[in-house]
């Protein structure tokens, strides 16, 4: 007897195959699926064929099939790599913590994140597995991690790397941030601590530094001062009769300050001479005798 149709059924779309005279086999050009078979049974999708004769009598195999079983499992790719994302740090970022905690997303609408490519590099040095947490959100992870080892004050970089299931690659992504746990240097010329003057403006210098992160900025009384190219600074700051507080702050690009206070009392009134006495007057030539002033300030 003869055939009358061969049918293949792929992802619920049926398909009508016709007889290549050449080769001598039934035939359809199908598009495949538009999303990866990863997360298929089995990873695959499968293939149902169908065989009518002209009497009617049918055959049908499936992926389950004994025999051409794995040849009607049709396994499809996706093409599109995950994407990454980070949240933190971000770039240019100064840090007082040397052990900050990074955090990322990595996200795939197909075939999926593979958790076990996800890794981070941290200048040269790539770590993956168990010591990165992943957090299961839609379409991904969460990613987060915080060093072991205390990272050294200065700048550093973090390089991103995961694929999906069916080994696509996501385009790294890096940053680079800057730790600083040491604050800056802060030293004061004038005035001296406890200073005393008659004089009703004083001149706050002094000089300050930082290794990571310059320019340091410096403020006195809250109010700001241009900071020289050496470090260098100089500001007036007029005074109230009597004691008088002075504070000066310097702030590095991480946040961290150093402060110095002076005290200087401004004291303008002249001390007032309120008695005088010469003991015995008046005193014999050549003999001694006491003079006694009494004064108030």
């Amino acid at each position: 007897m003869a055939v009358k149709t061969v049918q293949a059924t792929i992802n619920g779309q049926t398909y009508t195959l016709t007889l290549n005279s050449t080769s001598g086999k039934y035939e359809a050009t199908v598009t495949a699926p538009s999303k990866s078979s990863y997360n298929q049974s089995g990873h695959y999708y499968g293939v149902t064929v169908k065989a009518t004769d002209v009497a009617g009598n049918i055959t049908t195999k499936d992926a389950a099939d004994a025999t051409l079983g794995t040849s009607l499992r049709l396994q499809v790719k996706e093409k599109v790599a995950p994407i990454i994302a980070i949240t933190a740090p971000t770039a240019g970022t100064y840090l007082t913590n040397n052990k900050p905690t990074i955090t990322w997303k990595v996200t795939d609408t197909d075939s999926g994140v593979n958790p076990a490519t996800i890794g981070i590099t941290i200048d040269g040095t790539k770590i993956t597995g168990d010591s990165i947490a992943k957090t299961a959100i839609t379409g991904g992870y969460q990613c987060t991690y915080t060093p072991a080892t205390a990272l050294s004050d200065g700048s550093h970089t973090i390089k991103l790397d995961a694929s999906d299931y069916d080994g696509n690659a996501a385009t790294q992504k890096s940053v680079t941030f800057t730790v600083d746990t040491i604050p800056p240097t802060l030293s004061i010329s004038a005035p001296v601590a406890g200073l005393v003057t008659n004089k009703s403006t004083v001149t706050v210098t002094g000089t300050t530094d930082d290794a990571t992160s310059k320019p340091v900025t410096v403020t006195v009384n809250g109010t700001a001062v241009t900071v020289g190219t050496g470090g260098s600074f100089s500001k007036d700051v007029t005074l109230t009769e009597g004691s008088n507080t002075i504070t000066i702050i310097a702030k590095d690009k991480a946040g961290k300050t150093t402060t110095v206070t002076r005290t200087v009392t401004l004291d303008t009134k002249a001390p007032v001479i309120k008695s005088v006495t010469m003991t015995p007057n008046p005193v014999d030539a050549g003999k001694t005798y006491i003079i006694a002033v009494e004064v108030s300030d």
